[in-house]
């Protein structure tokens, strides 16, 4: 059991994150200001800040997310009282399940509900009949969470921590446990939840937890978990885990890998000329690519989007998924020719079991299809193959075929893919390939005008020719031109139409 009187200082951890420090302030404050409810005689509305939050509070990393559970109020009259307190802010999306949102500002909420019980009557994670029971003992009502870690709470005016099941202990120690082997599988989506928390927290999942989960995939219980669902987890592994490799491995040996991806699947065991891959199998150089990946993100220098970063994650995860149809012994060597091209539609396939949607598809084939043309274009212009000329001409040509994806997210994407290797010059601090392309692709200013065809119909139409397929013609004419280095300029377009009509 808890030591007795361990109290958290949760105010001083709420002020990194000032918006929902007094909104919790607020609720806190409104609800303790109420009188008790009839039905409930002598219970004054107790507030606890629970879960996942609490656990970030001991490892001390910001949330922007809270989760509070009521007690001593119903429903209706916790509703009540919050639409009085956040006007405008009340989501009731959640009401089905007890849980009412809060918006406090984008991407601060707080999730607040009553305890309450479930059972579950059917698949899904809407299979369930929910009932409040704002007078259920914190022992009852904290069985039906997931791992010890998240069935811990603090009490929102004492800062007393309340921790039925051990958690603090688990998490000092770094493991992660089930609650109750009976609630646990009520919803197979914490199958998932343990593999991103494990790898995001380092922990080490305990063998019972770990031998139930391998259970529950081998019966099928993730079956009836939708795309969607799945998604939101493996979004939390690829961006918010320091190693997501550590996640992957977890889904590899639980069964899942080898169940439900069978393009990731199919890496495993797939060998690589050891004068380059000195790492292992495909699968092996892959993870360590996703990890360069999530390490790169996270440079201070990094400007991308959180929509870019999953982009140089995802592209990071499928950059090599054409090599188990292309890998072959050719004169004594592993080659894996056109495994760029073969990774296009196992990436579509392997994308088109979660909902990431098609801007990270796009990003994730284009990085697939082109990934080794840094490398290979910088090798052909040291060896005086191409002249500074035609390497800034096949740069511009390659930035054609990623568009729209950014040449930050494309550049990262295949530096990682360098980098993920068993090679000893794998971590220098410059990459050079990666480099001379931004420095070429910022001197010319490749993202911008230079995309753009050379020439627009309207200027063809003040060279005098009419609207329709001929115009068409010529500026692909003009564009194939510029691609072979033939043209430069928008000068020397209209000369050659000129000469050319």
């Amino acid at each position: 059991m808890q030591a007795e009187n361990i109290v958290v200082d949760y105010k001083s951890f709420l002020e990194k994150t000032p918006p929902l420090c007094k909104a919790i302030q607020k609720v806190t404050a409104g609800l303790r200001s109420m009188q008790p409810v009839p039905e409930f005689p002598g219970t004054q509305p107790r507030i606890l800040l629970v879960g996942g939050f609490v656990r970030d509070i001991l490892t001390n990393t910001i949330s922007k997310d809270v989760d509070i559970e009521v007690y001593g109020l119903d429903t209706e009259r916790l509703e009540e009282k919050l639409t009085e307190l956040f006007p405008g802010r009340m989501n009731v999306v959640g009401r089905a399940f007890g849980i009412l949102k809060i918006s406090i500002e984008e991407g601060v909420d707080l999730d607040i509900s009553i305890p309450r019980r479930e059972s579950k009557f059917g698949l899904g994670h809407k299979g369930f009949t929910v009932s409040g029971d704002p007078v259920m003992k914190i022992a009852d009502a904290f069985k039906r969470r997931d791992f010890t870690i998240n069935a811990m709470a603090v009490d929102a005016v004492s800062g007393e921590l309340i921790d039925p099941f051990n958690g603090q202990d688990d998490l000092e120690k770094k493991i992660l446990r089930i609650v109750s082997s009976a609630t646990f599988q009520d919803d197979p989506l914490r199958v998932y939840r343990a593999v991103q928390l494990a790898a995001r927290l380092n922990l080490t999942i305990e063998k019972n937890t770990k031998d139930l989960m391998r259970k529950m995939t081998k019966r099928g219980d993730l079956d009836e978990l939708s795309k969607e669902r799945i998604t939101e987890e493996i979004k939390k592994l690829l961006l918010k885990a320091e190693r997501p490799s550590v996640g992957f491995e977890l889904m590899r040996e639980l069964g899942i890998i080898t169940r439900d991806y069978p393009e990731l699947n199919a890496l495993i065991g797939t060998e690589q000329e050891q004068e380059w891959h000195p790492e292992g199998d495909v699968w092996t150089h892959t993870l360590m690519v996703v990890d360069q990946a999530a390490s790169m993100i996270r440079r201070p220098e990094c400007a991308l989007t959180e929509l870019e970063k999953l982009q140089v994650m995802l592209g990071a995860l499928c950059h090599d998924l054409g090599k188990p149809a292309t890998t072959e012994l050719l004169e004594g060597r592993i080659r894996s020719r056109g495994h760029e091209d073969a990774g296009i539609e196992p990436t579509e396939s392997l994308l088109n079991r979660w909902t990431f949607g098609s801007d990270a598809l796009q990003a994730a084939q284009a990085i697939a299809a082109e990934h080794l043309k840094p490398t290979m274009l910088y090798f052909s212009k040291l060896k005086g193959q191409m002249t500074d000329e035609q390497y800034t001409n096949a740069v511009r040509r390659l930035l054609k075929r990623i568009a729209p994806l950014s040449y930050d997210v494309f550049l990262t994407a295949a530096e990682a893919d360098s980098r993920g290797r068993g090679l000893p010059d794998t971590d220098k601090e410059i990459h050079a390939p990666c480099d001379m392309m931004r420095e070429v692709i910022k001197r010319e200013g490749l993202d911008g005008s230079a995309m753009k065809p050379l020439l627009q119909g309207m200027d063809l139409i003040e060279l005098g020719f009419s609207p329709g397929p001929k115009m068409g013609e010529l500026i692909a004419d003009i564009e194939a031109a510029r691609d072979r280095g033939e043209i430069k300029t928008k000068e020397e377009a209209l000369e050659r139409v000129r000469k050319n009509p």
